[in-house]
C-alpha cells in the first residue's frame, strides 16, 4: 500500500498545474487588430473569416507563451459566456503582459474581464 501511495504522490507532483490570472479582452480577425493577413493566426491556423469564433482561439501575451505555448488547450473561468476550453493559436503585440484575447466574430462589440483564470489542460 505504501508503494502505491508513493508512486501516486510522484505522479501528482510531477504534473504541476499551470494556471495564471489574466486580463481578458476580445479581438476580431481584421487588419488593424491582426497583422496584414487576418485569415491566419500566428501559428498559421487558417480561419473561417465568416465565423472565426467557432474555432475557440485565443491570443496570449508573449510573457505567457512559456507556460501556454502555441497549440495549448486551456480552460478559461471568469469571463462569462466565454468560459470553457480554448486553444492558444495566436500571440498578442509585445506591449501587453498577463493578457489574453478571445477571437470573436465582427458583430461582437467590446468585452473585457479582469481576474480571469486560465489553466492549461493539454
Amino acid at each position: 500500500m505504501k508503494k502505491i501511495l508513493v508512486i501516486f504522490m510522484l505522479i501528482i507532483s510531477s504534473d504541476t498545474i499551470c494556471q495564471e490570472t489574466v486580463h481578458a479582452t476580445i479581438y476580431h480577425a481584421v487588419v488593424g487588430q491582426t497583422n496584414s493577413d487576418p485569415s491566419h493566426t500566428a501559428s498559421m491556423f487558417k480561419l473561417d473569416l465568416s465565423n472565426p469564433y467557432k474555432h475557440r482561439i485565443i491570443a496570449v501575451s508573449r510573457d505567457l507563451l512559456k507556460k501556454f505555448p502555441i497549440h495549448s488547450k486551456v480552460r478559461i473561468f471568469g469571463a462569462g459566456k466565454y468560459d470553457g476550453v480554448w486553444t492558444v493559436e495566436d500571440k498578442m503585440n509585445k506591449r501587453w503582459s498577463k493578457r489574453i484575447d478571445f477571437l470573436v466574430n465582427t458583430n461582437v462589440k467590446g468585452g473585457q474581464w479582469k481576474g480571469v483564470k486560465m489553466t492549461k489542460i493539454k
